[in-house]
């Protein structure tokens, strides 16, 4: 009986942690507002996009591949019909060039969006309420494949001789 009781409480134990890690990895998502980060040592910047895709708050915002901030924000503006983009981007990266490129990326083929910065040359950098003014949006896949379609249905059948 000792052994079946020492199963079960080890069992129960095994259970708790799984249900512990997975509430933890919960909050780490890139949407989550319950992550660790320290919103402090970060300068705040917007890009301006013709489309963002289904860029979400909290998703990364990286240089060359590096994480450098976070999505904190993603509003219309009504007045020139375009999605603002606000950026937390970490203090420890201060030295982004102001003529630098936004980038709307995607993770892998069908993955999620992300912001992608490409350094410009500059001698200014970005600093805080800044705007990054040279900007690319996003690829929207369903858009490529509907021109796809379009182009061969338009091509006009070549007359056999």
């Amino acid at each position: 009986m000792s052994a079946n009781r020492s199963l079960e409480v080890g069992t129960g134990l095994f259970v708790l942690l799984g249900f512990a890690a997975l509430g933890f990895l919960t909050t780490q998502l890139p949407g989550g507002k319950l992550g660790f980060a320290d919103n402090s040592a970060s300068f705040h910047v917007t890009a301006r996009f013709d489309n963002v895709g289904d860029l979400k708050s909290g998703a990364p915002v990286t240089m060359a591949g590096v994480k450098v901030g976070r999505v904190t924000g993603v509003t219309f503006d009504s007045r020139d019909y375009k999605a603002v983009v606000a950026l937390a981007i970490d203090k420890q990266y201060n030295h982004i060039p102001d003529d630098s490129w936004a980038n709307i990326e995607t993770a892998g083929l069908l993955g999620a969006k992300y912001v992608g910065i490409d350094a410009g040359g500059s001698e200014t950098y970005l600093a805080d309420k800044g705007q990054i003014d040279n900007t690319q949006s996003a690829m929207v896949i369903e858009k490529l494949v509907n021109k796809l379609f379009a182009a061969f249905a338009s091509k006009p059948e070549t007359p056999k001789p």
